[in-house]
């Protein structure tokens, strides 16, 4: 099982702590890059220091800014690779599927399934409220973007996941012996690390409903599927396609993308509708493909070792 890999009598949980403390240090030694870019342009260009998180998305050119932000996530996946290996005496492999080695046909499936539904959604919307939209593209600045995209954007998403789904998702078995209370806290964890985004501002806490209940739906599938590979799929998609399709000039990621959502933001049915209607959607899908049983043990049982 998927979870019981990370447990055993050498695997303390203290050892957790001290890995997720290298961890975030490589993630703030990732973000040297923006710094020192943003000191460089201060005193060589004279342009006043960003005093705020939406200054700072809006200091460089949209491609440079994502690019930078991205780059930290390069360092947090080989921070995560040194934990793993070096910390715990695990393989990457270990805290990403159960399976003999990784079934990329489940990643395809979940970023296909994920990024067409957001594709179909998204030109809904724009259809049935153009007055929210105003188009965006910029042939050159979308196709750097493109490839800033392809290549950082999946690794940031997996980054995450490797941090949540797999070590911490371990790390708190380990702790609390059973399924239950890693789900529920790397949930919570997950959904509270986005406080500082922007949206939470613009929408208010309400948005926490969609962080925390995105954070849940994506450890039922790795706990129901023995694996993250659905996980990374559709985090990947999620991602990837929201920073091609739209972006607006409160959202997290400021992109060239197709189309500027400059629609007033409000919290409505879309963040309760993911969590209440669609996510259950999905894991329907995914269990009738995958032929999920036994959800109980799975999702609340007590973790079996040796």
């Amino acid at each position: 099982m998927f979870v019981e890999q990370g447990v055993n009598s050498e695997n303390k949980f203290w050892k957790y702590l001290i890995g997720s403390g290298i961890i975030i240090a490589t993630s703030f030694i990732g973000q040297i890059p923006l710094l020192l870019g943003v000191i460089y342009e201060s005193f060589a260009n004279d342009v006043p220091y960003p005093s705020s998180n939406s200054e700072m998305m809006h200091f460089f050119d949209p491609n440079l800014t994502l690019f930078l932000l991205l780059i930290s996530f390069v360092f947090t996946l080989g921070g995560i690779y040194f934990v793993v290996r070096y910390v715990h005496n695990q393989t990457l492999r270990s805290i990403t599927t159960a399976r003999a080695k990784v079934d990329w046909d489940r990643v395809l499936f979940s970023f296909s399934l994920w990024a067409v539904f957001t594709i179909v959604s998204t030109l809904i919307y724009y259809y049935t409220s153009p007055a929210d939209f105003v188009l965006n593209f910029k042939p050159v600045p979308f196709a750097i973007l493109v490839v800033i995209g392809v290549f950082l954007i999946p690794i940031q998403t997996s980054t995450e996941e490797y941090v949540f789904r797999g070590y911490l998702m371990q790390g708190f078995a380990n702790l609390a012996k059973n399924k239950w209370f890693p789900l529920l806290m790397t949930s919570i964890i997950f959904g509270s690390m986005h406080l500082f985004n922007p949206e939470v501002s613009k929408m208010g806490n309400i948005i926490f409903i969609y962080y925390i209940g995105t954070g849940l739906f994506l450890g039922v599938i790795t706990l129901m599927d023995d694996g993250m590979e659905l996980a990374l799929g559709f985090h990947a998609a999620n991602n990837l396609v929201s920073a091609l399709l739209v972006t607006s000039d409160w959202s997290a990621f400021q992109t060239h993308s197709i189309f500027k959502d400059i629609a007033e933001p409000k919290a409505g049915l879309d963040v309760i509708l993911p969590v209440l209607v669609i996510y259950p959607i999905l894991l329907y899908i995914f269990s009738n493909k995958y032929q999920w049983t036994d959800w109980k043990e799975r999702l609340v049982g007590k973790i079996k070792t040796e």
